[in-house]
């Protein structure tokens, strides 16, 4: 994102200077009630919702399969009888059948939502920048959150139908992801960038939270059917509320004032953002900086995707923390990112808008500290574990300083290619998706050679990783809009 785009948006005229320092901008009239910020709130609830879906079958899964209730049929239903409608809530619980499901096939059910995600990511990134994202994303979730609710009934037709639910609920959740990055292309004014897109994406990580907290209670009071129809509801409510109140440009959209119309207008003038249906693929492989953006996405996943793994495991055999006990302390980190996320965007926004630092210092500075901080705490952890105090301090604070990336390199490719942002988030997702699949695979290895000597293994490699993706940011990240990203880019597949 170039400083001439950022000074227009402050004052609505070029700016001279070449120092790569932003220009402080004037406050919207509305401030945080602006109709963009309720975009972002609009955006954070279409992440709760699918982050809620994504996590609902890991927690009903254990009920699932080893339930109170004896063994059904296959077919067996989940509902009460029709002449027994004064039922009460335990009986739906214990109706609800109980499938002789190997370890293999559980694995397969949790895995098949991801499934659906790498195979789409790329495709729905490049379709992305095709089709209007206000009608993508409500479709996509209204797809995800109606096939939630079928869930109960599709175990009961057999495990295969099931998987493939799973496996297209992964594709709807995936264009979620890559389409919402597009709207704050339109939407979001340089200077504000950064809060805007941590509101929504903060989402996630809220949805995870409720959903450690309150999936096990609807399984044990309602029942585990419940943990579907509840969060599927939700995500419907939240389709209906995206259809009647988002839309792609702030000049179509008919509740939104002039004078914030014109702010968004003036700021993004000189950004040439205009999604492209072809892409200069020979320079996008040629490009170090888009190079670093994407190996940014997979070294600083990686400790994340290695706690979420094993943390409760780490607690329980390490610390001896009971798995009850585990499980809190397991939502209180998704409750320190969540907040995290969202403060780090709002320093960010400040540095820029308040003169103080340029665009491209603001993603070097909060990537490094996102990925130092976290690296050196968890290299210490093996030596403090003597300490659940100091051991959960040290986890607390690794995740608050990680979620600077979110920032930083994380959100660095929508500064070097903003027409292309749909199909760059896709391609990121590959990189994640790699790093989820790769960090708890290479992390059980060592767990299984020696338990004491694999955790110290376990989080040296995660700061290795996270330090060598760093380095190759810091060497060849840019926050201007790379020529091979311009209108006149002649390169194209």
């Amino acid at each position: 994102m170039s400083t001439r785009a950022e000074t227009t948006a402050t004052t609505g005229e070029p700016s001279s200077s070449g120092d790569g320092i932003t220009a402080p901008v004037p406050a919207s009239s509305k401030g945080m009630c602006s109709v963009r910020h309720g975009l972002a709130l609009l955006l954070h609830l279409c992440n709760f919702a699918i982050s809620t879906q994504q996590m609902n079958l890991s927690i009903a899964l254990p009920a699932m399969v080893n339930g109170t209730a004896p063994p059904s049929p296959p077919n067996a239903s989940s509902s009460v009888a029709l002449g027994d409608r004064n039922g009460t809530l335990m009986g739906l619980k214990v109706l609800a059948p109980v499938y002789a499901w190997s370890p293999e096939i559980q694995g397969v059910l949790l895995s098949s939502l991801s499934y659906g995600s790498f195979v789409a990511s790329i495709p729905s990134g490049y379709v992305a920048g095709l089709v209007r994202p206000r009608h993508l994303i409500g479709a996509a979730l209204l797809t995800v959150s109606a096939l939630s609710l079928f869930i109960p009934l599709a175990a009961e037709a057999g495990v295969a139908l099931l998987i493939v639910l799973r496996t297209v609920q992964g594709v709807a959740q995936v264009m979620i992801q890559t389409s919402q990055y597009l709207i704050w292309v339109k939407w979001a004014p340089p200077l504000e960038r950064n809060q805007l897109i941590t509101i929504s994406i903060s989402g996630l990580m809220l949805g995870s939270l409720t959903v450690l907290l309150a999936g096990g209670f609807l399984c044990e009071t309602l029942g585990r059917p419940y943990v579907f129809y509840i969060f599927g509801a939700t995500g419907c409510a939240c389709s209906c509320l995206w259809f009647a109140l988002a839309y792609d440009d702030p000049a179509a959209h008919p509740f939104i004032s002039a004078g914030e119309r014109d702010l968004i207008a003036r700021a993004l003038a000189q950004e040439d953002c205009e999604p492209d249906g072809s892409l200069p693929v020979k320079a996008m492989a040629k490009s170090l900086p888009l190079w670093s953006a994407l190996l940014s996405q997979f070294s600083e996943h990686w400790f994340f995707y290695v706690l979420m793994a094993y943390l409760p495991t780490y607690l329980h055999s390490v610390l001896h923390v009971d798995l009850r006990a585990s499980g809190f302390l397991s939502a209180l980190l998704l409750g320190v990112a969540f907040i995290s996320i969202i403060l780090g965007g709002l320093l960010a926004d400040f540095l820029l808008s308040r003169h103080i630092l340029s665009l491209l210092v603001v993603r070097r500075l909060f990537t490094s500290i996102g990925v130092l901080f976290p690296s050196l705490f968890s290299v210490l952890l093996p030596w403090v574990s003597f300490s659940l105090g100091v051991t959960m301090a040290f986890l607390v604070l690794s995740l608050a300083t990680s979620s600077l990336c979110q920032s930083g390199a994380l959100v660095n490719f929508i500064d070097i290619a903003p027409r292309y942002t749909g199909f760059i988030k896709g391609l990121s997702l590959v990189f994640v998706q790699l790093s989820g699949v790769i960090a708890p695979t290479v992390s059980g290895f060592f767990l299984s050679q020696d338990a004491e000597r694999g955790w110290r293994n376990v989080f040296l490699l995660s700061a290795a990783v996270d330090v060598s993706g760093l380095a190759f940011f810091l060497v060849f990240s840019r926050a201007e809009v790379q020529d091979w990203a311009r209108a006149q880019t002649l390169t194209r597949l």
